[in-house]
């Protein structure tokens, strides 16, 4: 499958790292920084989109989900 090597460096692989929110200026963000913020895993939000459940409704982008940080800043109280 893997060889010793790959296995290494996918083990010395940093989690991503996201700012705050407070300091986001784009209007949206992908699903893994909005499941970062909204402290859930990112296949909730998938879910919330699919069955269209959630706290804050997400835009699709070339099928791809864009939460807007107005919304998440609105939902966790945030400044």
């Amino acid at each position: 499958m893997f060889n010793q090597r790959e296995s290494e460096n996918m083990e010395k692989k940093a989690p991503q790292q996201f700012p705050p929110l407070e300091s986001v200026t784009r209007p949206t963000v992908d699903n893994a920084a909005a499941a970062y913020y909204l402290n859930r895993r990112p296949q909730t939000l998938r879910v919330w989109a699919c069955l269209e459940n959630g706290p804050i409704r997400p835009s699709r982008v070339h099928g791809r989900l864009a939460w807007p940080v107005s919304e998440l800043k609105r939902v966790l109280g945030v400044a």
